[in-house]
């Protein structure tokens, strides 16, 4: 879904993701070790298709909150709270975590350059009760395997 060719603005602005039927992913983050990642997936039509310029806010949260946190933004994905999809990392150990007692919920919006539903994203996690700072990355700069880990700075398009 995300990684697709950029379209102008307009067109942008005018298609719309169809509902994404496929489930979620089922289990607790803090105890699967089947897979790096849960998704949470909308079942709302009308957001934006993601572009070349799609992104993410990053929530660590410890494992001993988790599976809560995950239970919110789960349903807020799939109410059509947020943007499209979210994912969460479980219990898997992962060689590109910092802390293994520490997940990444990673809540994708469609376009980095619009700022008015990136900052609609952000403010809906604050609803939520994830009112800690936190840093957006845009999936070119993952793509290109910038991680904080590895020493890189400044791959935040945003901190709020």
């Amino acid at each position: 879904m995300r990684h697709q060719a950029r379209r102008s603005k307009p067109e942008k602005a005018r298609r719309t993701a169809k509902p994404n039927m496929r489930a979620s992913s089922p289990g607790l983050p803090s105890s699967t070790t089947r897979s790096y990642w849960l998704w949470a997936r909308s079942q709302v039509a009308g957001y934006p298709e993601a572009s070349m310029g799609c992104g993410k806010w990053l929530v660590f949260v410890p494992r001993d909150r988790v599976d809560g946190v995950w239970a919110s933004v789960k349903r807020a994905v799939e109410s059509g709270e947020l943007g499209a999809e979210a994912k969460v990392s479980t219990a898997k150990p992962n060689p590109n975590a910092n802390d293994p007692s520490t997940h990444v919920l990673c809540v994708y919006t469609y376009d980095v350059e619009d700022r008015i539903d990136v900052m609609r994203v952000r403010e809906a996690l604050r609803a939520l009760g994830l009112t800690w700072k936190i840093p957006y990355k845009t999936d070119m700069a993952t793509g290109a395997g910038l991680y904080a880990k590895d020493g890189h700075k400044r791959i935040s398009t945003y901190y709020e």
